[in-house]
């Protein structure tokens, strides 16, 4: 079977790192789904509006030349510990596809864009497929999760006063982003973590610089560029 993308997405993630792992955990992070002129008859959407919520189907572009590995290890594991692939949602998998549940927030008809939120997307991912979440047959409430049970764990986000007037000037959802994504810890899980290295992450179009405390559980904004 040969596929092709039936359009691309637009989110608040410049670049792979920071991006959250699983759709959902930063409802503040926005995306807007634009379809390739193929699939843009405003009919392709005609009952959608109705869902609150739409599973998208993509592609892992940036890690699809690196082929897929049999096992993985995965950052709840503190990326030392192998499981199975297809007992993971690692990029690194036979034919290079993910499955995100995010909110629709809004439709634009003709041509038609979605508007959605909770993404867990960098920039320009090539979408497959769009299918409406039912709840009544896809909410499992006492459903078991294996070694991913747990809630993640989350950091306090403090902005440091140099850093205080250029977060000022960014919208209130670019501000709830930048909190809710670093409180994720988006550092890699495996490797040594150096408390005085500042790290950077490209989101909602600016450069955001921060670094850790772990005496406080404390992560820190330090710089943010491009306001």
């Amino acid at each position: 079977m040969e596929i092709e993308p039936i359009g691309f997405i637009r989110t608040c993630f410049g670049s792979k790192f920071a991006v959250p792992r699983q759709p959902g955990l930063c409802p503040s992070a926005w995306g807007v789904l634009e379809f390739s002129q193929s699939y843009s008859a405003p009919e392709t959407i005609r009952g959608l509006d109705g869902f609150s919520h739409v599973w998208l189907i993509f592609g892992f572009h940036q890690t699809s030349d690196e082929g897929w590995r049999p096992t993985v290890r995965p950052p709840r594991l503190g990326g030392n510990d192998r499981v199975g692939v297809f007992a993971s949602r690692s990029t690194y998998r036979p034919n290079g596809l993910g499955l995100s549940l995010v909110k629709l927030d809004r439709i634009d008809e003709d041509p038609p864009i979605l508007h959605v939120s909770g993404v867990d997307l960098v920039d320009k991912t090539p979408i497959y497929d769009v299918k409406p979440y039912l709840p009544y047959a896809e909410a499992i409430p006492d459903a078991s999760a294996g070694y991913a049970e747990a809630e993640i764990p989350r950091y306090e986000v403090k902005i440091e006063e140099i850093a205080k007037r250029a977060f000022e000037k960014l919208d209130e959802r670019s501000q709830h982003l930048i909190k809710e994504v670093l409180s994720l810890d988006p550092r890699p899980a495996a490797g040594s973590r150096d408390e005085k290295r500042i790290y950077g992450a490209e989101l909602a179009g600016v450069n955001v610089r921060f670094r850790f405390d772990f005496i406080t559980a404390c992560v820190s904004v330090v710089k943010i560029e491009g306001v």
